[in-house]
């Protein structure tokens, strides 16, 4: 799968509709109980980028970053404005926002994870694609400078250390991210007519593994 390190113009996502998506089989029983399962251990995001067209102009944009991927062929980065930081919306990025790892003395690769928590239940979302220059990370409630004790891998979501954390020492990092996301049509079909009338074209996006 081909990727675009470019992110969707932010101002033109900023007003789409979308979110996680998971998927459940759920069989009924003959006693009236249910059996449920799910294949994937990861939720999937959708959204649709024709919600966010204000402008002919931002029609224009659109199309021509659509064009550049070839429609469906090529992956890029997508801005969910509900959930772009490691901390709460109305918060500042700290070092201390997530906990990402603990060390054991030797390894030095850890993945950036965003943790999703209600009641007892948890579920740890991989983060693989860091904002550039967003990226904040602390040992024990250290922090610890980039280019200087540790690098990230901005296609991955990777942190590794130049030197292995101690052993029990508990990694945290603070980060903006956006989504790897790609096209889920091959056709984008507008109207200046409708448009101006107050309709807008239906641009579906789905979230990419990577």
């Amino acid at each position: 799968m081909t990727f675009h390190d470019i992110r969707f113009p932010a101002n033109l996502s900023f007003g789409s509709v979308g979110g996680p998506e998971r998927r459940t089989e759920i069989v009924t029983l003959a006693n009236g109980f249910e059996e449920r399962n799910t294949p994937w251990a990861h939720s999937r995001r959708r959204y649709d980028a024709g919600l966010g067209m204000r402008s002919l102009e931002d029609i224009e944009a659109l199309i021509a970053f659509f064009e550049a991927r070839q429609g469906q062929v090529n992956g890029f980065r997508w801005k969910d404005w509900s959930d772009y930081k490691s901390c709460r919306a109305g918060a500042a990025v700290s070092h201390d926002d997530q906990i990402i790892g603990v060390g054991n003395g030797e390894a030095t690769q850890f993945q950036l994870v965003k943790t999703y928590a209600s009641g007892e239940a948890r579920y740890e979302r991989p983060i693989k694609k860091p904002v550039s220059g967003t990226v904040l990370v602390a040992v024990d409630g250290a922090q610890v400078f980039e280019a200087v004790d540790w690098s990230v891998d901005l296609s991955a979501g990777v942190i590794t250390f130049f030197n292995p954390p101690g052993d029990g020492a508990q990694i945290t990092a603070g980060f903006e991210f956006d989504v790897p996301v790609r096209f889920d049509t091959d056709r984008i079909a507008t109207s200046v007519a409708s448009f101006q009338a107050g309709e807008v074209p239906s641009v579906p996006v789905v979230e990419v593994r990577v």
